[in-house]
């Protein structure tokens, strides 16, 4: 089914477009995030960006499972691509001529993440229909090494092209990218799965079914609960980054870039020892691995005083090299226990899981932060990812499962 070298050539193709798209994506998320850091210098206001980043993915999930294993995936990860494009230039024209109010920006981020909802699954789904089944795990560590690259250089680089030019600048380069991705893909071919008589029932029963096909994998419904957990005191963590560096240490921008670009080489060591250890161990045993080290980091990170900036640098360094050994071998479990006809519907769900707890999470780390101090969140969403890890190791180390 997969010939040997096409697959190979065909994520060459489909990556190197990629990877600039996530670059630029990494330089906007950054410049606006630490835009709204430097201006608010409150939790609650980026928690607030966070809210309206993640819902709309959230609450568009499950139906949009249904959408992707109806269409077309390749098609639909172009216009997902090039609709996250023409509001980044909508939000970049704003800023090139005066500052858009909160509530615009809240706005555009809504839908930059609506549409993302459309791309990420999209893209997930069409994975296991180029590459032989038992080479997921090594493109999962693939897919995490390139997203890690742009997220290095991404924080960086949006820095600096913010501080010497304007959030606009950075807004325009992400639609360069997206059109690169765009027109990478344009150039391989994505087969689509057979899927006749699924096609003729309503839109209602193949959402039911989907929710059905993804209950009967006992251990990936386990684990996503965890996964879930994880999410309420993991996520509100990738907005509070910056806000550490500038109120817990008083440092500026390129301190809090050089924060983020450190947690992305950890992710990029941790996709390539995952890349090379992709078959060595049970995807639970680096899944529960990843979590005691994040875990481990954050609550270190919780406790470190506010001279001890270069702790906090390492502690992010280990924390990011942590994070590709979950995310691959997790998406790699589902790709391999699904059917490829329906796990555009099955990757959905889990996506909206995980992403349902995003705002649960940041609804309760900018009050807490805000009042507390970010350190506290640090601390006590440590404790809790290391009984997690816990969990999952005393729950899967035993099973013979994959």
């Amino acid at each position: 089914m997969h010939n040997q070298n096409q697959w190979k050539k065909t994520f060459a193709i489909i990556f190197s477009g990629q990877i600039f798209s996530i670059l630029t994506s990494s330089m906007v998320q950054f410049s606006i995030i630490w835009h709204l850091t430097e201006t608010a210098n409150s939790a609650e206001v980026l928690m607030l960006a966070g809210l309206f980043a993640f819902l709309p993915q959230a609450l568009l999930g499950p139906f949009i499972g249904v959408w992707l294993d109806r269409w077309n995936r390749k098609k639909t990860m172009i216009i997902a691509d090039s609709t996250i494009a023409l509001f980044s230039f909508i939000l970049g024209v704003y800023f090139y001529f005066g500052e858009p109010s909160l509530g615009f920006v809240y706005l555009i981020l809504m839908v930059r993440s609506a549409a993302s909802a459309f791309h990420a699954p999209a893209f997930q789904a069409a994975i296991p229909l180029i590459a032989p089944e038992d080479q997921l795990t090594r493109v999962a560590g693939w897919h995490q090494m390139v997203f890690s690259c742009s997220n290095v250089i991404g924080p960086a680089l949006g820095i600096a092209v913010y501080s010497a030019t304007s959030l606009g600048t950075v807004l325009f380069l992400d639609v360069a990218g997206a059109l690169l991705a765009n027109g990478m893909l344009m150039l391989v071919a994505i087969h689509q799965p057979k899927a006749e008589t699924i096609r003729k029932s309503s839109f209602f029963s193949e959402f039911k079914l989907g929710w059905e096909t993804f209950v009967t994998v006992k251990p990936i419904v386990i684990i996503t609960i965890a996964t879930a957990i994880f999410g309420i005191v993991f996520m509100p963590l990738a907005m509070l980054f910056p806000l550490m560096t500038l109120s817990h240490f008083g440092r500026g921008g390129y301190s809090a870039s050089v924060v983020e670009a450190v947690f992305g080489i950890g992710m990029i060591l941790g996709g390539a020892a995952l890349s090379v250890l992709a078959s060595k161990f049970k995807d639970t045993t680096y899944m529960s691995w990843s979590l005691v080290l994040i875990g481990a980091t954050s609550i270190a990170s919780g406790v470190i005083p506010s001279e001890a900036f270069i702790i906090f640098v390492i502690m992010s360094l280990i924390m990011g090299a942590a994070a590709p050994l979950f995310n691959g071998p997790y998406m790699a479990m589902i790709q391999r226990a699904y059917e490829p006809e329906s796990l555009g519907r099955v990757i959905s769900f889990v996506t909206s899981i995980t992403m349902l707890s995003s705002p649960i999470g940041l609804s309760l780390a900018g009050p807490v932060a805000d009042k507390y101090g970010v350190q506290m969140w640090f601390l006590w969403s440590g404790i809790v990812i290391l009984f997690i890890g816990v969990f999952i190791y005393s729950k899967f180390s035993r099973i013979g499962i994959k």
